[in-house]
């Protein structure tokens, strides 16, 4: 293309709809290899940073992973003010973990993820995105199939945030995007407690996932948010569920938002503050409607599947 300068060989292109890919140049290959689970990759990318990519999905890059998961922790904490013990699936990068422990009230972190070899290579190649969470004495960490751990436990949580990568058919994670799973998560939750769940792109051609998955939420819980925050390492708006059977404020105060962070905080947050807040907390007219519109509640039957996987590829001149 005319005025361009391509400065990669190597791309990872991800499928964002049959019509769409998405491309990170990469740099430098760190590691690869076929789990037990899913295919995965952590790369450096000559834009992003390193990124870790599981089936061909991108879970998130050093350059702007603090946009996704500042969202996807910081409003249930901020909203609970006074989380003590906090439920994690999924997580592999450790960045979800590092967002809960700066949380100066927490004094019990469990995360479960079902791939340990994902978990040991984030540890080894991602310390910029961890930074050293896995080493808290708060975290207790166990690799092992969520739904097992769920069934058998009789712990409870004040937050439980689920991060599971995307449900695609051949990863390990879409039965976990159902209403019976949600239901179990309901089961452990503390009283004025919150979930949270990763809940995919919120692009209008990808918007059906999201409203479905909010559809589903809405059968198990009483009060369910639709958030969203811009990550442009995804190609994509990603959206987020804020659950609780509580009301959920979505127009806190800003001021009284920037001094309980100050206030109960570590390590300074890069995204959210009482402004940020209350504006992703204000859910986009578009969403509101395929929201309202949607009908499918997705079940251990009937799971979601969400679109694409990825593929690397070279260029040569």
């Amino acid at each position: 293309m005319a005025g361009s300068e391509l400065k990669s060989d190597l791309w990872i292109s991800e499928y964002l709809t049959p019509w769409d890919i998405y491309a990170h140049g990469i740099t430098n290959v760190l590691t690869y290899k076929k789990t037990s689970f899913q295919e995965m990759y952590i790369v450096e990318t000559g834009a992003f940073g390193k990124g870790l990519v599981l089936d061909g999905k991108w879970q998130s890059c050093t350059g702007d992973e603090f946009i996704y998961h500042e969202s996807l922790v910081q409003p249930a904490m901020i909203a609970h003010q006074n989380p003590k013990r906090v439920l994690v699936l999924g997580g592999g990068e450790g960045a979800t973990i590092r967002e809960i422990l700066r949380w100066k009230t927490v004094e019990k972190v469990m995360m479960i993820d079902i791939d340990g070899e994902v978990v040991e290579a984030c540890k080894k190649y991602l310390p910029e995105m961890h930074q050293n969470a896995f080493d808290d004495p708060r975290l207790e960490l166990i690799i092992e199939d969520a739904l097992k751990v769920l069934d058998n436990s009789t712990q409870t949580w004040d937050i439980i945030i689920s991060d599971l990568s995307d449900p695609i058919e051949e990863g390990p994670s879409f039965p976990l995007f159902t209403k019976e799973y949600f239901e179990k998560l309901k089961r452990v939750l503390n009283p004025g407690g919150y979930v949270v769940v990763q809940s995919g792109p919120v692009s209008v051609p990808q918007i059906r996932y999201h409203a479905r998955l909010i559809n589903t939420l809405k059968t198990v819980f009483a009060n369910v948010r639709s958030i969203s925050s811009l990550t442009a390492a995804y190609g994509s708006p990603w959206g987020f569920a804020l659950c609780s059977e509580q009301k959920i404020d979505i127009r806190p105060d800003p001021e009284i938002v920037d001094r309980s962070i100050a206030e109960k905080t570590t390590g300074g947050l890069r995204f959210i503050d009482g402004i940020t807040l209350l504006g992703i907390l204000q859910t986009p007219l578009y969403v509101r409607k395929a929201i309202e519109e949607e009908t499918t509640v997705y079940t251990l039957q009937q799971p979601p599947k969400f679109f694409g996987t990825g593929v690397s590829t070279s260029v040569t001149s």
